[in-house]
C-alpha cells in the first residue's frame, strides 16, 4: 500500500481508503456484520488506513461497526465521516445543516465511533447556496476544530460544479466528489486542476461507478428491494454495464480486473489524495488493496 497526503492538510492516507456506505446495511441490501468486520479488520491488515463513513450510512450502524472493529488502532487510522444529510428514500435529499444538529452530530458520531476526535468532518451533500446564505455553518465547524474534536473539515458535495465554489469561494481544504472512469466530469469542468492547484485534498468516491465498472453486472440484475439501486432507470443500468467492455484491452495489458483498473485510474490522477471503493467482505479488500500495487498508468492509456 501506498500513502500520500491529503491536500495541505498535513494528514496521511493510504491511496486505496475504504468507503463504508454499503456496511450501514440499508443501501446495497443486507449485510452480516460479522462479515463487516472481517472485512475492516483484513483492509487495516493490508495496510488501509483511511476509512470513509457517515452518520447517514444504515443510521450510524456503519459508523458503530467501523468503532467496534478498529477502536483498539484508533491511533493509526483516519476517519471521515459526514453530517447534514438526513434519512431518505428516493432522489429527494432532506437535510439540516443547523449549528445545533451539526453540532449534535458531531457528538453523536464520536460516540459511535468510539473516539475523542474525528479526523475529517464533512458537510454531507449540501447546496453552495446553503453555505452562502447561512455563514454559520462554516463557523461551526471551525468551532468545532478550535475545541479538537475534529481535525480538519470540508465538503462532499452534490456535483463537482458545488467542489469548484466550495475551494474558489470558502477556501475548502478537502472535497469528496464522484470521479471514475465514465464520470470525469470533476476533469472536464476544472475541479481537479484547480485542487492541485491550491493543494486541496480530493476523496474521489464511486470510483467503480456503484459496481458498474467492476464487469460483474450485465444491467437487468433484480437488486434486494432495499437496494438504491433498483430505482435507477433500466437504460441507464444497461449503458453503465457495458462500460468495462470498452477498456478490457487495458486489463489484458496491465494483466488485471476491471476493478483494479478502475482503481488505478481515479489514483493516477495526481490530484487525488486518496479513492473509497466500498467492500462488503475479505476477498473485496484484497482485489481492491492491490491495485496500489499496480503499474501505473501512461499518459497514452489515460
Amino acid at each position: 500500500m501506498k500513502y500520500r497526503i491529503l491536500g495541505s492538510t498535513g494528514i496521511e492516507v493510504s491511496e486505496i481508503g475504504f468507503g463504508t456506505w454499503g456496511l450501514g446495511g440499508n443501501s446495497y441490501g443486507p449485510v452480516d456484520d460479522d462479515v463487516s468486520k472481517d472485512a475492516l479488520r483484513f483492509a487495516f491488515d493490508s495496510g488501509v488506513t483511511f476509512y470513509d463513513t457517515s452518520d447517514l450510512y444504515g443510521n450510524g450502524h456503519s459508523e458503530e461497526i467501523l468503532g467496534d472493529t478498529l477502536h483498539d488502532v484508533r491511533d493509526k487510522i483516519i476517519i471521515s465521516t459526514k453530517v447534514g444529510l438526513l434519512p431518505h428514500t428516493g432522489f429527494d435529499m432532506p437535510c439540516d445543516f443547523s449549528p445545533s444538529h451539526i453540532r449534535q452530530g458531531l457528538d453523536d458520531s464520536l460516540r459511535r465511533l468510539r473516539s475523542n476526535y474525528i479526523d475529517i468532518y464533512l458537510l454531507h451533500s449540501p447546496t453552495i447556496a446553503m453555505l452562502r446564505e447561512d455563514s454559520e455553518i462554516v463557523a461551526i465547524l471551525q468551532a468545532c476544530k478550535e475545541a479538537g474534536k475534529i481535525r480538519t473539515y470540508g465538503i462532499s458535495v452534490r456535483a463537482p460544479d458545488d467542489g469548484l465554489a466550495a475551494i474558489q469561494e470558502f477556501d475548502c481544504k478537502v472535497v469528496q466528489v464522484n470521479f471514475n472512469m465514465i464520470d470525469q466530469r470533476a476533469i472536464n469542468n476544472g475541479l481537479l486542476g484547480l485542487a492541485f492547484e491550491r493543494k486541496v485534498g480530493i476523496i474521489a468516491r464511486t470510483p467503480l461507478c456503484f459496481g458498474y465498472l467492476t464487469g460483474k453486472f450485465h444491467g437487468n440484475e433484480k437488486f434486494d428491494g432495499i437496494d438504491h439501486r433498483t430505482n435507477w432507470p433500466v437504460e441507464q443500468r444497461q449503458r453503465w454495464a457495458n462500460a468495462p467492455d470498452l477498456f478490457s484491452f487495458l486489463n489484458e495489458k496491465k494483466n488485471c480486473t476491471p476493478t483494479q483498473l478502475a482503481l488505478r485510474f481515479c489514483i493516477d490522477h495526481k490530484s487525488v489524495s486518496t479513492v473509497i471503493p466500498g467492500m462488503m467482505n475479505s476477498n473485496e479488500v484484497r482485489e481492491n488493496t492491490l491495485a496500489s500495487s499496480l503499474e501505473a498508468l501512461n499518459a497514452e492509456e489515460m
